[in-house]
């Protein structure tokens, strides 16, 4: 008999059942619909492709980094069938080993599986038309935003590269990434996103193909370990080449060391051997502690005894008698300079050295860079400063060397070398520069001069540095020969040096500055001036020409500044495929980047075959193949683009 009309105690505990197992399902529902969305294919969203992230310009507006679409290969293991088959297929398409597909496949804690990032748009096609062939199931491309270097190792290393998340690992790429980064959502009228802003370098591609085709040179005929080749415009302190080898292609940069991702102007701090005599004089004529009639007497080598008993040797080129301050920057006088240097205080040389630089960070637009090395003068010992005159016992950058050598230049007034000349909007506009060191006077007018004139001695057949003389302008040139510090006895390496040259032209008022550092030469010499100073001449004869320097060969025309460029044909494809024959790549550029063409690029150069022929019919699906050569007549080669 029921009591109170409740339900008896058996139908309680059965619909206290039902409603249990009507949870327990709606929570295994709920779980696996998660699961799908988090790692499912089918379930999976649509990826929505943001805004572009902006564009890295040489300073003619020439693309050195731009955005561009990639794929991401993934995996839905619970579509998989045969994974040894589907390894067999995937291998050579993905350029991985099969067994590495199939640990990754089969060894992974998720269903959904990463197989490869950012692949390009030749490897999607054929990943499309084996998914159509029903060869691979359960594989797919998730459409992915990444980063095209169109001029490849091309000032890679300042350049930089960005990671599988388009964010800048490196370079401009990485100091700059906040500027360069597209904004998301950031207004109601453009909901995909605004595009990142523009960066424009101060590096000039034709110059830095020049100098890195010698850095190049150099480096194979000397068997160096590296070479720094830069030039630079001195009054701006804008860097208008900058190469720095071995290097890498930022497009395949997984494939790369940490040697060759260095910046090395900026972040290798070394030895610069007899170039910084021409800054340690001018520090110590500066505070006229010596003149330009100063004499000091060089048998071979430097002699000092201390008040302790001491005796402080310093081994020197020569015998060269009699010198001053010419001589001593003429002949490269380690003696000579060493004498110079006891005729100022420790502190006072210290101060001059720092005036130019020395000791701490440039401030250039790049990252990572090293202040050098610099001790205090508390710390020195009875030999350093003598040491240091002559180019050892300090630590450089070449941006150091850059900057210093800015203040000879400019009759002393020092400026900051930088590589970024301004950040513009997406459309180009709103430039605006970035923050940099002001300029300021560092040298008397008279000191900076009278350095010109001792390092124009230097070309002359006289002087260490005569291999870097082009005849019909008058260069400032000063060699160095640094030894290297063995790390394993802690002492001058007497089989490992570094060699390096700096010019100044013309040398009465110049308007670019050449500097060249060859590390580690193994070939038949290691001295500055016999290997340094032939690739300075060649990079003064070509840079000359190409910015139209005067000289005495050449006539001089008066131009008004203003260079007009032809405009270049930009290619349109609609509904129907037009002849792209001819057209070169960087014309093919405004296409790669429309998001309604599938285009496969292959080669360097210009258009010599496509497909569809012109004439054809364009649809959504249609893949437009095109093959490029630099060579008339010669088909593209089989490279990665």
């Amino acid at each position: 008999m029921e009591r109170n009309g409740g339900l008896p105690p058996r139908r309680i505990r059965f619909v206290g059942f039902i409603l249990f197992l009507l949870v327990l399902t709606g929570i295994v529902i709920r779980k696996y619909a998660v699961l799908m969305l988090q790692g499912g294919q089918a379930a999976k969203p649509a990826v929505s492709l943001t805004a572009d992230r902006g564009q890295i310009l040489d300073r003619n507006g020439r693309i050195l980094a731009m955005q561009t679409r990639f794929g991401n290969v993934t995996v839905w293991r619970p579509q998989t069938g045969d994974l040894d088959s589907l390894a067999a297929v995937l291998s050579p398409v993905l350029e991985m080993p099969e067994t590495e597909i199939i640990n990754r496949i089969r060894l992974s804690a998720n269903d959904f599986i990463y197989l490869k990032k950012q692949v390009d748009q030749d490897v999607v096609r054929r990943i499309d038309e084996l998914a159509i062939a029903g060869m691979i199931d359960g594989v797919s491309i998730e459409p992915v935003l990444g980063r095209m270097y169109p001029e490849g190792q091309l000032a890679a290393q300042i350049i930089g590269f960005t990671g599988d998340e388009n964010t800048g690992l490196a370079g401009i790429e990485y100091l700059f990434d906040g500027e360069l980064r597209a904004k998301d959502g950031v207004a109601p009228e453009s909901p995909g996103g605004v595009a990142g802003n523009q960066v424009v370098l101060t590096i000039d591609t034709t110059i830095q193909y020049l100098l890195e085709k010698i850095a190049e040179k150099t480096l194979t005929e000397n068997q160096a370990e590296a070479v720094m080749l830069l030039a630079m415009e001195p009054r701006s302190g804008e860097i208008l080449g900058a190469a720095s080898l071995p290097g890498f292609d930022p497009n395949f940069f997984k494939e790369s060391g940490e040697q060759e991702r260095m910046i090395r102007p900026a972040v290798w701090a070394y030895e610069p051997g007899s170039v910084f005599k021409v800054f340690s004089l001018a520090a110590i004529m500066d505070a006229e502690a010596i003149s330009p009639n100063s004499t000091f007497y060089c048998n071979g080598s430097y002699e000092h005894t201390t008040n302790l008993g001491e005796r402080i040797v310093i081994n020197c080129l020569g015998a060269h008698g009699t010198v001053d301050p010419r001589r001593i920057i003429t002949y490269s006088c380690n003696a000579g300079a060493a004498y110079a240097s006891d005729m100022m205080s420790r502190a006072m040389f210290y101060d001059g050295i720092r005036k130019l630089g020395f000791g701490e960070k440039t401030g250039a637009t790049l990252p990572g860079e090293t202040a050098g090395f610099l001790r205090p003068p508390e710390r020195w010992s009875e030999r350093t400063k003598p040491t240091i005159a002559m180019g050892q016992e300090i630590a450089v950058s070449a941006l150091q060397m850059l900057r210093a050598a800015t203040a000879i230049a400019n009759d002393g007034v020092l400026v900051t070398p930088h590589v970024v000349l301004q950040i513009e909007d997406a459309g180009g506009k709103s430039p605006r520069k970035p923050a940099l060191p002001e300029p300021r006077r560092v040298l008397k007018p008279e000191t900076a001069r009278e350095l010109r004139s001792y390092m124009t001695d230097v070309t002359s057949p006289a002087g260490t540095g005569y291999r870097a003389g082009i005849g019909d302008i008058p260069l400032a040139v000063k060699t160095g020969t640094a030894q290297v510090i063995d790390s394993a006895t802690n002492r001058y390496s007497d089989t490992d040096f570094i060699a390096s040259c700096i010019a100044l032209l013309p040398s009465d008022e110049p308007v670019l500055v050449l500097y060249i550092v060859i590390a580690g030469p193994k070939g038949p010499s290691y001295l500055g001036g016999r290997i340094a100073a032939p690739p300075i001449r060649e990079a003064a004869e070509a840079l000359v020409n190409y910015i139209g320097i005067p000289r005495g060969r050449n006539p001089t025309a008066n131009h008004s500044g203003l260079v007009r460029l032809p405009s270049v044909q930009v290619p349109f494809i609609s509904d129907v495929m037009p002849d792209l024959t001819g057209f070169s790549k960087r014309q093919l550029i405004p296409l790669l980047l429309r998001s309604d063409l599938r285009i496969n690029v292959k080669g360097d150069g210009y258009v010599v075959r496509q497909n569809p022929a012109a004439g054809g019919a364009i649809t959504p699906n249609t893949i437009i193949y095109l093959e490029l050569t630099d060579q008339a007549g010669q088909p593209a080669p089989n490279v990665r683009q």
